[in-house]
């Protein structure tokens, strides 16, 4: 590919303006908040979006706000060809900033620190900066760029769903809410839910109560069970010995109605549990191993331990384990667990890759649930796949190869974007490969040359898929 060497020298000539800019819309705390008239993911993304939508117009853009969840700006003909997705709301902040959070600054590391310079209010930016440097300079186009802005991504999308409801996607859609070259392939989700009750017991030794995990995406590093029965020390002699071969520790205090006992194991995300030790597996397998008395809930326990066993990370025992060349293998983290003394509750994340399907996955996951006692719930959200060999990927992939000076090429997650449900469309940077911005962490930054690279890639991919040729 010949890049346009004007898209380097204006973007160079605009690099303070695109820091201004940036800076402006994240100074915006735009955590979601309970719901207000015109406001419907609170107070914070709506000004955001006011925020994004005058910036835009200044810049000579035709601007539309989609029922206070969505802003477009457009350029070009009517025709479509192009959309550039990307979102304005934020997760909250946490401990452990050494700045403002909201308040970004650019260090003498290089990097802009503050809460959505990444994610994804930095790929906002760039999107609107490479539309901005196709206008200024004056390159033809034959069909329209969109950028569409949403404030509803980190709380469930529901922002696109009702955007796209109202509004066909462009043939070709990217959003910069990732790392670069191109994601075109993201698993699907199946939340396998599943519960189980019994009768008030009164055998001992027994479980009474357990709970482990504290969100459905979160392999627990903690998990706590309280026995009936069973004598402090005791519990502890044969506890300790057992965590300890799977790599955790545990600990017992004195609790209403018995003696608790908490396992501490390593946390991780239930994309990648392979990463951490599930607490949760660690405690069932623990107590499995104690001398629990013969009741509902020690069966219960012990069918656990069975279907979704420690250190099974891939469905084996569920049967559903496969995989395939685009996406990899499906997962399976058992992420939430509840015991109480008339019954069971819990919840599996699983993501699953292109070959999947209700047939091979949900059906046969659902038939051993049963089939050990236990009532399954939960629906499966389709993998998105649009394949590698496609124009719009190629035509993304020269463009990075030219500005970046990197290998293009393509590659899958297991977490979802902006994109899973848009035909076609795939996650486009804005992240370069290898560089670390503490995704939903304290100090999230990102690199300001990495930013203008970026917008340079998109401006290129812009020119090259919606201009004249």
């Amino acid at each position: 590919m010949e890049k346009d060497m004007r898209i380097g020298a204006w973007m160079e000539s605009h690099r303070d303006e695109l820091v201004e800019d940036l800076t402006a819309l994240c100074r915006v705390n735009s955590v979601s908040g309970p719901a207000q008239e015109g406001a419907p993911y609170g107070p914070g993304p709506k000004k955001a979006m006011e925020k994004a939508m005058e910036m835009c117009a200044g810049y000579g853009f035709a601007v539309t706000n989609h029922g206070d969840r969505v802003m477009t700006a457009d350029m070009g003909p009517e025709e479509p060809l192009l959309d550039m997705l990307a979102h304005l709301d934020v997760v909250g902040p946490g401990d452990g900033w050494e700045t403002d959070p909201f308040a970004p600054v650019v260090k003498p590391d290089g990097y802009i620190y503050g809460r959505g310079v990444a994610d994804d209010k930095g790929g906002a930016v760039a999107a609107l900066y490479a539309m901005r440097c196709v206008k200024e300079l004056g390159l033809p186009l034959k069909g329209r760029c969109r950028l569409i802005l949403g404030t509803d991504e980190e709380n469930g999308s529901s922002d696109v769903a009702y955007y796209y409801g109202r509004v066909k996607p462009a043939p070709h859609t990217f959003t910069p809410d990732s790392d670069f070259p191109v994601c075109n392939a993201e698993k699907g989700f199946y939340r396998l839910r599943f519960r189980r009750e019994w009768a008030m017991e009164t055998a001992l030794p027994r479980v009474t109560a357990l709970n482990g995990g504290f969100r459905v995406n979160v392999v627990p590093g903690q998990a706590s069970a309280v026995l009936a029965g069973m004598d402090k020390a005791a519990l502890l002699a044969a506890a300790t010995p057992l965590a300890a071969e799977l790599g955790a520790s545990v600990r017992a205090e004195e609790a209403d109605g018995g003696v608790k006992l908490t396992v501490v194991a390593k946390g991780c995300h239930a994309a990648m549990p392979e990463t951490g030790v599930n607490a949760n597996t660690v405690l069932i397998r623990v107590l499995c191993g104690l001398p629990l008395a013969d009741c509902e809930s020690t069966a219960a326990l012990h069918a656990l331990d069975k279907l979704l066993p420690h250190g099974d990370w891939y469905g084996k025992a569920l049967g559903i384990a496969q995989a395939d060349e685009v996406t990899g293998p499906l997962t399976c983290s058992f992420t939430m667990i509840t015991f109480t003394d008339t019954g069971a509750q819990g919840l599996c994340d699983c993501r699953v890759p292109v070959c999947a399907n209700e047939a091979n996955c949900k059906a046969v996951a659902d038939a051993a649930m049963t089939a050990a006692g236990f009532v399954p719930e939960g629906d499966m959200v389709p993998p998105h796949y649009t394949p590698a060999k496609g124009d719009f990927i190629q035509t993304l992939n020269r463009s990075y190869e030219a500005w970046s000076g990197n290998k293009g090429g393509c590659y899958s997650m297991g977490g979802g974007t902006y994109v899973h449900d848009v035909p076609g469309g795939v996650a486009f940077g804005v992240v370069m490969p290898g560089v670390d911005v503490r995704m939903h962490g304290a100090n999230e930054r990102i690199p300001v040359k990495d930013l203008i690279t970026a917008a340079e890639i998109f401006a290129q991919a812009v020119a090259d898929i919606c201009g004249q040729g």
